[in-house]
């Protein structure tokens, strides 16, 4: 008799465990095993446990190929799921190899799985295998299918609920629950405050701190205090949620008739506006993209939505200020240029209203375009191109962890017709056309950080924390993505010859961009340093990008006079006219605020099953190779964290969005 020992690893997550019973079959190159189910003395595969056993056959199996892991009900219980992570298999031989799995496994179901080194599909050498990836591809094209959404936009996933995905995306059970309980919690504690679907207007500005007495963060509190500062409202453009909005100024746009005599009071004595254009410290904002989008109507009238233009100034404090402010593309007598110097709720409702098409832009172009919905193309692409064997879905199926569930569940809840995001001033129809439009402008280059920094001009521009941590961060995951597609790609020929990674990047090329050569992202790869760039920016994108758009929403959005997705009376026509009752008439109703402040709480909230950057759980390489790669990520991960760190305290307002243990593995939320 021939003896395999088997390691068969329950996960550690919530109703992991099983009482069905399972059954394992061996395959190899010399013949198969007899079905054999694992039991030992006692209760096996509860949650969080290893179980070893030990299987006989006739004969040695010789190369061990394959694993059959079949799921047969215990006949008196109901139905429960096995979350399943990994068998490890000792042969005869005394080889250790790992065979992982990490995902939900029904009643009645079988899996099959595939051991040992990452393997591109040429390197495959034996007819069941060569025959059992191809059936493997066949059935996740049929499970993984895509979908318009839009005209114009990028093509999604066909699931049209969460209940309708594989275990092995779906929400944990923890996260679930935790999230309806923090809706609960939080809907139950405005409707007893009475502020929940309230139509009254807010009578003061000090009345908005009584939306969440306890619900607070540093960052919020600071925000509340110091929203009207011009110097905070510059900080903003760099290290808020938007900090891909500004670029430097050499020349005024055309449009923009702001003359010397405007701004020279806001300049360094003795300088003019040429000259600090010369120097490199002047800097615009422009939202000329929603330009002549039709906003929603609200009440049976058509809201505003301002496509304006900011011009900021870095001044000799090294602070980023705004010093002129125009709220539609067109100069006009009914369109001036509000400046610091003008009545100060003037110039309040100026900065207001330039936020307000700011914090659309952030929420529909930068958070949803080109970090959910691009990476949902990224993962229905991978899940349909590559064998789960394959070098790189080991490597980035741990960066896709549940993106597709919060992506369907907020098209459902939060940017679909009826969801809160689509209560903004633009409207939901407003922000299908101005993702549209920003999809058909898009550029490969706007994506990788280095290049985007570089032509927004924005290199020397100081206490730019996002620039300095995103780039870090950046070259980062460079080092370790160079390391690991170096090991499995040793020449630009195995690039070329990889069938999987060509029918993946053409599908990403395809679906995500829409088949746009204008566009500089790449149909097919020819290189090996290519397949390094785009997983460099891929990785970046669903990891810190996110972080930068997305875990700041209740520090910024949760005092709705800083940055409110909704203003609903029409934006000044002529100066010298406002006081602070028409800031309070502007802003939405109570019930609407307190909306949008429940759902950035929701945003906002740490869930107990998080993966931090770098934090790989699941094993499943089994060269000790990628295991030190591993390694040397962490530590540089773990380094520059230390360095954000030490940073941070000697700052007024500390930037930690993109430091590393904040930054979760994958769009999670």
């Amino acid at each position: 008799m021939t003896e395999y020992k088997l390691e068969v690893t329950t996960g550690d997550i919530q109703e992991a465990g099983t009482w069905d019973h399972i059954f394992i079959t061996l395959f190899g190159t010399e013949g198969q095993s007899e079905r054999t189910e694992l039991d030992n003395f006692g209760i096996d595969f509860a949650t969080g446990t290893t179980g070893n056993y030990t299987m006989s056959t006739n004969l040695s199996l010789g190369k061990l190929l394959l694993i059959k892991v079949e799921k047969d009900p215990a006949l008196i219980l109901p139905e429960d799921e096995w979350y399943f992570s990994k068998i490890v298999v000792t042969t005869p031989e005394g080889e250790a190899i790992l065979f992982p799995c990490y995902r939900w496994i029904s009643r009645g179901e079988l899996v099959e799985l595939r051991g040992g080194k990452a393997l591109k599909a040429f390197e495959e050498d034996h007819p069941m295998l060569i025959d059992h990836r191809k059936q493997e591809l066949i059935l996740k094209k049929i499970s993984y299918q895509w979908k318009h959404l839009a005209e114009g936009l990028t093509h999604i996933s066909q699931f049209n609920n969460e209940s309708e995905l594989p275990a092995e995306i779906r929400f944990s059970k923890s996260k679930s629950t935790e999230i309806v309980m923090v809706k609960m919690q939080t809907t139950l504690e405005l409707k007893l405050k009475g502020l929940f679907g309230s139509l009254e207007q807010w009578e003061s500005i000090e009345d908005l701190k009584n939306i969440f007495q306890w619900k607070k963060t540093t960052m919020s509190e600071y925000v509340s205090e110091h929203w009207k500062e011009d110097d905070f409202y510059g900080f903003q453009f760099l290290n808020g949620l938007n900090p891909n909005a500004i670029k430097r100024c050499s020349e005024l746009p055309p449009n923009f008739p702001v003359t010397e005599e405007m701004v020279k009071p806001f300049l360094e004595e003795g300088s003019s506006l040429q000259e600090e254009l010369k120097k490199g410290n002047i800097f615009l904002s422009d939202q000329k993209m929603m330009d002549g989008i039709r906003p929603r109507v609200y009440n049976g009238e058509p809201l505003h939505v301002t496509p304006g233009l900011c011009l900021l100034y870095v001044n000799p404090e090294n602070k980023l200020m705004p010093i002129a402010i125009q709220l539609h593309q067109q100069p006009s007598e009914l369109n001036p240029i509000f400046l610091p110097s003008d009545l100060e709720t003037d110039w309040l409702l100026a900065k207001m209203f330039i936020k307000n098409a700011d914090s659309i832009d952030h929420q529909s172009v930068h958070h949803l375009l080109k970090t959910h919905y691009l990476t949902e193309v990224y993962i229905v692409a991978s899940l349909r191109s590559f064998s789960a064997i394959h070098p790189l879905y080991k490597l980035l199926f741990p960066h896709f962890r549940f993106t597709l569930d919060i992506n369907i569940r907020g098209r459902a809840n939060l940017f679909g017709p009826d969801g809160s995001i689509s209560k903004s001033s633009l409207g939901y129809d407003g922000q299908m056309v101005l993702m549209a439009r920003a999809l058909s402008e898009i550029t490969y280059s706007s994506l990788c950080l280095p290049e985007n920094i570089t032509a927004r001009g924005l290199e020397s521009v100081p206490n730019f924390y996002y620039r300095d941590d995103g780039l870090n961060l950046w070259n980062i995951i460079n080092s370790f993505v160079k390391a690991v597609v170096g090991y499995y790609y040793p020449s630009d020929s195995e690039v070329r010859k990889d069938t999987e990674l060509q029918e993946w990047i053409s599908e990403i090329f395809t679906h995500g961009f829409l088949g746009n050569t204008a566009s500089g992202f790449p149909a097919s790869f020819d290189t090996v340093e290519e397949v390094i760039k785009f997983i460099t920016m891929l990785i970046f994108t669903v990891t810190g990008q996110h972080a930068a758009v997305n875990s700041g929403q209740f520090d910024y959005y949760s005092w709705a006079p800083n940055q409110s997705l909704l203003l609903i009376k029409p934006p000044p026509t002529t100066k010298g006219q406002s006081s602070m009752k028409t800031i309070l008439e502007t802003l939405p109703d109570v019930g609407q605020t307190v909306t949008f402040s429940a759902l950035v709480w929701l945003l906002a909230q740490e869930y107990t099953d998080e993966v931090a950057l770098g934090t790989y759980p699941d094993e499943r390489f089994h060269e000790p190779a990628l295991k030190q790669m591993i390694k040397e990520f962490q530590a540089a991960l773990s380094d520059l964290s230390e360095a954000i760190s030490t940073r941070n305290l000697q700052l007024e307002i500390p930037y930690t969005y993109l430091n590393p243990p904040e930054i979760e593995n994958s769009i999670a939320i």
